[in-house]
């Protein structure tokens, strides 16, 4: 039984492999530069030089002034050393965990530039080193990896983001990663956001992502380049981030007027019910119930986060539990925001709970 769990597990990472393409790291990572210089840089899931955010710092190293680059591979990585083979990192079937650690980037080749092929002459002297462990985010030898990093920036395992995001809170690390929308509303990630611990960078929709094979060939969302490179289409993804940019303090431009007709109240909190972002009214004081793709658009010193309606209270603003004698669903009715239409109840989904500052 321990077998196929592990089995299961392993198949469930390898469908966690997607690549990040250099237009979307240079595109988000442009409004951060500043804070990088002198910083040693940490990407934990990824593979040196065949990694997009390996090539990007590695190219940025002198012009951004970085202290060092440190990037780690996990054990069974389906890239690993595709594009350098290093003989000592392959067994049969099998890719070993590694980690390299960059401190200068110089003109090896004497044309008078740094770029990526000094990086790679530099790599082909200067094999990686092999890690004991695995190579996960969260072995003893990565955190310690961890610890010695500024900044970390990588793409996470979407199946393990909380886990991953709530490691580098805890010690205390700015980091750049990138994650489904989805995780806004997780009941271990939304207390960040709420706390103004992490926030949301400046891209977010829909991304696309090289993926080392097909792992669902009835999804219309992938496509094979004229190349063989394989492109998976993913909506609904964006940067998740404590480092400060301006794109937070810029407010919501708010132009409709309440109307209770327009804006009903939830049954079950203090909060009138808002479609989307744009429909925020501007003269309405009270608490309001929003989308989750709020938090795009969210300013601090423009609203105050009070919560999410989900089964606990803690927005302070339920006032009521519904029970077997009001509705048959009564359970499922407890989980969210409910309208009431006449005499029916419409459930509503996850929305959160602002009120506005100034």
């Amino acid at each position: 039984m321990a077998r196929n769990k592990n089995l299961i597990a392993a198949s469930k990472a390898k469908e966690d492999e997607f690549y990040t393409r250099m237009a979307d790291i240079t595109d988000e990572l442009f409004y951060y530069r500043k804070f990088f210089e002198g910083k040693v840089i940490f990407c934990n899931c990824d593979d040196p030089y065949e990694s997009n955010f390996f090539k990007f710092f590695a190219l940025k190293f002198n012009a951004w002034r970085l202290k060092k680059l440190i990037c780690t591979c996990y054990d069974g990585s389906s890239i690993a050393g595709n594009e350098l083979p290093f003989d000592e990192l392959k067994e049969p079937n099998h890719r070993k965990a590694y980690k390299y650690e960059l401190t200068e980037v110089s003109d090896l080749n004497g044309d008078g530039a740094t770029d990526l092929l000094d990086v790679r002459l530099f790599l082909e002297k200067h094999p990686p080193e092999l890690l004991k462990g695995n190579g996960s985010f969260d072995s003893e030898e990565c955190v310690a990896l961890l610890d010695e990093a500024d900044i970390v920036v990588t793409n996470p395992p979407f199946s393990r983001f909380r886990d991953y995001i709530n490691l580098l809170v805890e010690h205390k690390k700015q980091f750049l990663i990138i994650g489904n929308q989805n995780n806004i509303t997780y009941k271990d990630v939304f207390p960040l956001i709420k706390g103004n611990k992490v926030w949301l960078g400046y891209n977010a929709g829909r991304m696309k992502f090289v993926i080392p094979r097909i792992y669902d060939s009835t999804k219309k969302n992938i496509k094979i380049m004229p190349d063989g490179t394989i492109i998976s289409s993913m909506g609904n993804t964006c940067w998740f981030t404590n480092i400060p940019h301006n794109r937070r303090k810029e407010d919501i431009d708010l132009y409709r007027k309440y109307d209770p007709i327009l804006y009903p109240k939830f049954d079950n909190y203090d909060a009138i019910f808002v479609k989307s972002c744009g429909d925020i009214p501007m003269d309405y004081d009270g608490c309001m119930a929003v989308p989750p793709d709020f938090i795009l658009h969210y300013n601090p010193e423009q609203f105050e986060i009070l919560g999410i309606t989900d089964r606990d209270n803690n927005s302070g603003q339920k006032t009521k539990v519904y029970t077997k004698s009001d509705a048959p669903n009564y359970s499922d009715l407890n989980r969210r925001g409910v309208l009431k239409v006449g005499s029916s109840y419409k459930l509503c989904w996850p929305t959160i709970i602002i009120r506005k500052k100034k």
